[in-house]
């Protein structure tokens, strides 16, 4: 109908064609032109979106996905650096403050491996592992209190 519309539109008695063939072209490009649009993949993003003010477990559910959402501080270059530089005096301490193994678990741990991997990658038991957790969490707790001091 939209070509046909354009078709009554924008015809030419004077351009030597006839009215019929040019509205065939009119609403068969109209066509094309309505398939190349519902097959295009550009609005998949917008057209499949997931509202932060929806509610997030039930409709009845106060609490929504901005309210889960972190919000994300802008740090000037200073603070970055400075941050920078006490995440560096930190990590130093915890190495110098940890033996051998207990850094090794400690980085396994942090890298999200079960007590059951770490066991296995560091030939030990996993009893081993977890005393090793055990006595990390005290040195660095100790670590923490004194740099409160």
């Amino acid at each position: 109908m939209i070509g046909l519309y354009k078709a009554i539109r924008d015809f030419r008695a004077d351009k030597l064609s006839s009215f019929r063939a040019f509205a065939e072209l009119c609403i068969t490009r109209q066509i094309i032109t309505a398939i190349k649009t519902a097959t295009r993949q550009k609005h998949i993003p917008l057209n499949s979106y997931i509202s932060l003010n929806k509610p997030i477990y039930d409709e009845d559910s106060d609490r929504t996905l901005l309210d889960v959402i972190s919000s994300i501080k802008v740090s000037d270059p200073e603070e970055l650096v400075i941050n920078q530089e006490a995440s560096t005096t930190m990590r130093e301490r915890i190495r110098k403050n940890l033996s051998e193994l207990e850094h090794k678990v400690l980085t396994a741990y942090l890298e999200g491996k079960s007590y059951q991997e770490m066991a296995n990658e560091l030939n030990r038991h996993v009893k081993s592992i977890d005393n090793a957790l055990q006595r990390v969490k005290r040195k660095l707790e100790r670590n923490l209190e004194g740099e409160e001091e």
